[in-house]
């Protein structure tokens, strides 16, 4: 009989987070009841410490901020995917006791958006700058065959975008936040502000607008979501992505696949309205 196996979420902070409620649903659906799943509050400063203690009976590790960086000098190897945005959500612990880390919200944001039928776009829109901004650029390198303009606050962080296009082989040019309505007419706009942010756009939204993906999920829908699917346009959601990234968590954690979508995503769902 196999050991009990363990894995969990960690970053700060960490109360808010729904990857137990996804984890668990999926480990539920898959039968893998000698699995658990766990949130920790872990820091930068404490991280290091927390890695070190884990023994062999944990699988695999998820990571939010401000960890997806930190993390990487504690592993033994990070895929390209999470090199070429230099973060890292995803550790795995192998059986020959090697850590490795991944990324899994691009590959969560490219399938997200297929599932919405968004399959590629000539052009498209980020609006902000923070560290989702950079996976929504790799996820747009595989998406978009166009320019990628992002809306942002500073020239510090219009520099860094354009950096993030040249290094990910994406056309991204900056304009000011200021001009931000402009980017609602693009045929797929990524929002990955904090929430509150977008809110004065919604009255910009456009009569016939494209597809919105809003990385938030709570709360859900923002006024720029609710505001655009009002209008006809197509919405992609916060929950969406984290569904679609912890599908392919539980699947190289587990060794199981596929992952149970439907079922993760109705878990979601509950503890949202619950909240």
């Amino acid at each position: 009989m196999a050991p009990p196996r363990r894995a969990a979420v960690l970053g700060s902070p960490i109360a808010h987070s729904l990857s137990p409620v996804l984890h668990r649903a999926a480990y539920a659906e898959l039968g893998l009841d000698d699995w658990s799943y766990d949130r920790f509050e872990v820091d930068e400063a404490a991280l290091p410490d927390f890695v070190a203690e884990l023994d062999a009976s944990w699988a695999g590790l998820s990571l939010t901020m401000p960890l997806k960086r930190a993390i990487i000098p504690l592993l033994d190897g990070i895929s390209d995917t999470a090199a070429s945005v230099e973060a890292v959500n995803t550790v795995v612990f192998t059986d020959d006791g090697r850590r490795v880390g991944d990324n899994t919200d691009i590959p969560g944001m490219i399938a997200a958006l297929r599932e919405r039928g968004v399959e590629t776009v000539d052009s498209a829109a980020i609006l902000g700058a923070g560290a989702t901004a950079s996976s929504a650029v790799a996820a747009l390198a595989r998406v978009c065959t166009g320019p990628v303009t992002a809306y942002v606050r500073s020239e510090t962080r219009a520099a860094e975008m354009r950096g993030w296009g040249e290094r990910l082989g994406v056309d991204v040019r900056t304009a000011d936040w200021s001009a931000a309505a402009e980017a609602l007419h693009a045929p797929l706009v990524i929002a990955t502000t904090p929430a509150g942010t977008t809110d004065a756009l919604a009255a910009e939204v456009p009569s016939a607008p494209g597809t919105l993906f809003d990385v938030l999920y709570d709360p859900w829908p923002t006024a720029l979501a609710a505001a655009w699917s009002g209008n006809g346009g197509g919405v992609v959601g916060g929950l969406d992505l984290l569904v679609h990234q912890a599908v392919f968590q539980v699947e190289q954690m587990t060794g199981r696949s596929p992952a149970p979508l439907r079922a993760m995503r109705t878990a979601g769902e509950d503890a949202l309205r619950a909240r």
